[in-house]
């Protein structure tokens, strides 16, 4: 998995009709910064309103997912969201000037394509993976749904469906590695049973359905003048079935293409949970509604552990910012830089660290002999953090000054001693605001929470 975040290199624009809605459509994927994650913008509408792609904005699950902000709606996201889980690109806008994504042949396949023409380019920003430390279940007893996220330091996904069908029996589908996506999954189409067809037609569904955007499932005998009713629902010449009880000319690409796609949709829903996963997804008979569910689950899980636990520190890895890059932006020099490298940066959160040697100057007279940090400047290592994302909000950070205004409700919760390593998470509190910033900050050596508080900055252009 890509260790750093990704977007793509260029703009790219495909165009279709959309599944239920029928309406055509111009779909374009554009680049966007560190940190931005996936987003659609409605370029129809007035004032042409962004929609995160986010689980708490979902609204309806009608053979589909389909989600809503600032009343702008896009419906059935799930396909276009696979192909970028399964390419690893974290940021970009999307762009429609309808309500919903081309339903192309079904797949993903054609997103896949079309982000691959754009091409994929890596940011100076580490991908904030949720890793799932203790599993998580979402069981819906009346549907027999089961679906589960296992520790693992990896991402992968099983699907099982079982429609006690003749036709399609028990299925599985298994990715046991990202790279597979692409040739193994992209390309497998949706489906529905052929009873399911005039259900969703009178429900006002699938007006951009066609027969060959979908598998459509034949578990019954047929007669001859409901085949000749559905060639003239989907203006068809001639409608048959398959001895393979598939309908019409289709070949299915895969034999266990349904299990495929149901996997394919159990990434593109889970996508909304908002972070890369590193866990084992397991799905027994999943649909979109409770993949939804299971997704607030893991968003729910995520945000209560961003609450409670220390970012997670890896020194292997390459810093977001180093410490040359970070003497561009902040104005401290030794004795008073405190901070080592910065490991996470985005819109709203940041988190650094502080390595803490003996031979730190402040070691020299406070505490001769029983060397602890100064709380003030653990304090001021958390501002100097801060500093950092509040200046990331401007497009010169080397032009501007920040002020701390205010310190809050600070508390110490442990000693910081000589060889402990200071990891330090500030968020913000609310949108900047006439150069106002309040973010919370947290310390931690370790798993331990060592200070906490919260901070109020101001952001002054260096000429003004």
């Amino acid at each position: 998995m890509n260790i750093k975040q990704h977007t793509i290199k260029k703009s790219v624009t495909l165009s279709g009709v959309g599944l239920h809605t029928g309406v055509e459509t111009n779909m374009t994927f554009l680049p966007a910064k560190p940190g931005h994650g996936i987003k659609f913008q409605r370029t129809d509408l007035e004032g042409q309103p962004v929609v995160d792609a986010d689980v708490d904005n979902v609204v309806d699950l009608s053979r589909g997912t389909t989600i809503e902000q600032s009343g702008a709606r896009i419906s059935t996201v799930e396909h276009t969201l696979a192909a970028l889980v399964g390419l690893q690109i974290d940021n970009v806008l999307i762009q429609l000037d309808g309500p919903e994504p081309p339903i192309m042949d079904g797949s993903s396949k054609q997103f896949v394509d079309i982000l691959n023409e754009a091409g994929t380019e890596e940011q100076n920003a580490l991908r904030d993976f949720y890793e799932v430390q203790d599993s998580i279940f979402y069981r819906e007893p009346a549907r027999d749904v089961e679906i589960a996220a296992l520790p693992l330091d990896d991402y992968r996904v099983t699907v099982m469906i079982d429609y006690n069908s003749p036709v399609l029996g028990s299925q599985h589908a298994s990715l046991t590695d990202i790279s597979q996506f692409e040739k193994e999954i992209a390309s497998c189409r949706t489906f529905c049973f052929l009873h399911e067809l005039e259900m969703l037609h009178k429900h006002n569904l699938i007006k951009g359905g066609d027969l060959n955007n979908a598998i459509v499932v034949v578990d019954r005998v047929v007669k001859e003048e409901e085949l000749e009713s559905l060639a003239s629902l989907f203006n068809k010449p001639k409608v048959e079935v398959k001895k393979e009880g598939i309908l019409n000319n289709v070949e299915l690409r895969y034999r266990n293409e349904p299990a495929r796609h149901k996997l394919l949709d159990v990434m593109g829903d889970l996508a909304l949970a908002g972070k890369p996963i590193k866990a084992q997804i397991l799905a027994a008979r999943p649909g979109h509604a409770a993949n939804v569910a299971f997704a607030k689950k893991l968003k729910r899980a995520m945000e209560t552990s961003a609450k409670q636990n220390a970012p997670k520190y890896n020194p292997s890895l390459p810093p977001v910012l180093d410490i040359n890059q970070i003497s561009n932006i902040l104005p401290h020099r030794y004795p008073f830089l405190l901070i080592d490298k910065i490991i996470h940066l985005d819109e709203e959160s940041v988190s650094g660290v502080k390595n803490v040697t003996l031979n730190e100057h402040f070691f020299m007279g406070h505490f001769p002999g029983n060397p602890v940090m100064p709380g003030v400047l653990q304090v001021e290592a958390m501002a100097q953090i801060g500093g950092i994302l509040v200046l990331n909000t401007v497009p010169d950070p080397e032009n501007y000054w920040t002020y701390f205004l205010g310190i809050e409700n600070f508390r110490f919760r442990k000693m910081v001693l000589p060889g402990d390593t200071l990891v330090i998470k500030c968020d913000l509190l609310a949108p900047i605001k006439r150069g106002i910033a309040k973010m919370t900050g947290r310390a931690f050596v370790g798993n331990t929470l060592v200070c906490e508080g919260t901070m109020t900055a101001s952001i002054v252009r260096k000429d003004s």
